[in-house]
């Protein structure tokens, strides 16, 4: 599934294309929305923004398209007409004089008002965008800190987006390696160091994949790495998706676990 990061990178791009101009036709894949395009014809796109993994694209007209990519959903931004090659489903294809954003896969779109959007059930229940440039490592300290969040595992934690909104999967894994926090430690075991540590690798590594598209290994690493002629697979992360490989770190084997249903990768000396 996409994460924060990507979606914030996918609205990059829509909004290059779509932010300020005028849309000239949109049309739906599904069923239940073949009919709201014509409520868009002619409008402005007034801004684009990311809630975690949702994207919401605001109109002029006091309309806004909300998406979720879920696990398969994709965006194409490409010159007008120009369709991809892909056997994905078209779901939603907004087009300007100039370029189509194109949105494949995805079963999560809804078009929405203001009202309707201030009450949304997904957008009133998530936490702060990790992305978010108003967001501090000491409101994530908070956050772990909350009555509702301080002894839950850490590991289930940061896959909840009410506690903040854009982690997954594979940023979870990073994130508590780049700390050196164990998955199953809850933040009310914690000392202050650490809740300071991992709050600060909560913000630093979703940024750094959000700016090297998807890559959270450290520049020095990758770069050793790339020289040494690793695949990518191996140098874009520090241990997700690296199980019976050694730990960059310490050479000790990172693991792979369940927790909270999903996949977790960790080195048990790093994050002892």
């Amino acid at each position: 599934m996409p994460e924060g990061p990507e979606i914030r990178r996918a609205a990059d791009g829509i909004a290059r294309v779509l932010s300020e101009r005028v849309v000239e036709e949109v049309s739906f894949g599904l069923p239940a929305l073949s009919h709201r395009g014509e409520d868009f014809q002619g409008s402005l796109v007034s801004a684009i923004e990311t809630r975690g993994k949702a994207l919401l694209i605001h109109f002029e007209n006091g309309l806004s398209i909300y998406s979720h990519n879920q696990l398969y959903g994709r965006w194409f931004v490409v010159k007008r007409d120009r369709y991809p090659k892909t056997n994905r489903s078209l779901r939603m294809a907004l087009h300007t004089a100039e370029h189509s954003a194109l949105l494949y896969s995805a079963s999560e779109i809804a078009v929405l008002d203001s009202d309707q959007l201030s009450q949304h059930p997904f957008l009133t229940r998530i936490g702060p965008d990790v992305l978010d440039s108003t967001v501090t490592w000491r409101d994530i300290v908070g956050r772990l800190l909350d009555p509702r969040f301080r002894n839950r595992s850490v590991a289930t934690l940061y896959l909840d987006q009410a506690f903040i909104a854009g982690i997954g999967n594979y940023l979870r894994s990073e994130i508590l390696f780049d700390a050196g926090i164990n998955p199953r430690s809850r933040p009310a075991d914690l000392t202050r160091k650490q809740l300071n540590g991992l709050s600060r690798s909560t913000l630093s590594i979703s940024m750094r994949a959000y700016q090297t598209g998807g890559i959270t290994n450290t520049a020095a690493r990758v770069k050793k790495l790339k020289k040494s002629g690793t695949r990518r697979s191996q140098y874009r992360h520090a241990v997700f998706g690296r199980d019976g490989a050694s730990c960059y770190v310490c050479d000790e084997l990172v693991l792979k676990d369940t927790m909270a249903a999903r996949r977790l990768y960790w080195c048990p000396l790093c994050q002892y």
